[in-house]
């Protein structure tokens, strides 16, 4: 690992950058700004049918973040949020 000196003291060079997802058009996504988007869908979805990973890919890519089933899972499993089963109320 690399570090980066400063005068508010020494921080890694991975500080400095935000991590990103590469789509299929070579076009670069901030996981940050997916993860924003997939905690609202999350939120805001019905609680009586909470959406699968693969109905949360459909929704993401309708709204401009083409990202696989299986990145939604990993990325829910980032956030502590439940599988659909476990959401439902």
């Amino acid at each position: 690992i690399k570090y980066a000196q400063t005068r508010w003291g020494t921080f890694p060079l991975r500080f400095f950058f935000t991590d990103s997802y590469t789509t299929e058009d070579g076009e670069e996504m901030s996981t940050r700004k997916i993860k924003v988007a997939l905690r609202d869908i999350i939120n805001n979805e019905n609680k009586q049918k909470p959406l699968s990973d693969d109905a949360l890919a459909k929704v993401m890519k309708e709204k401009g973040f083409p990202i696989a089933r299986r990145t939604v899972a990993k990325y829910r499993e980032q956030l502590n949020l439940p599988v659909a089963r476990l959401r439902k109320e």
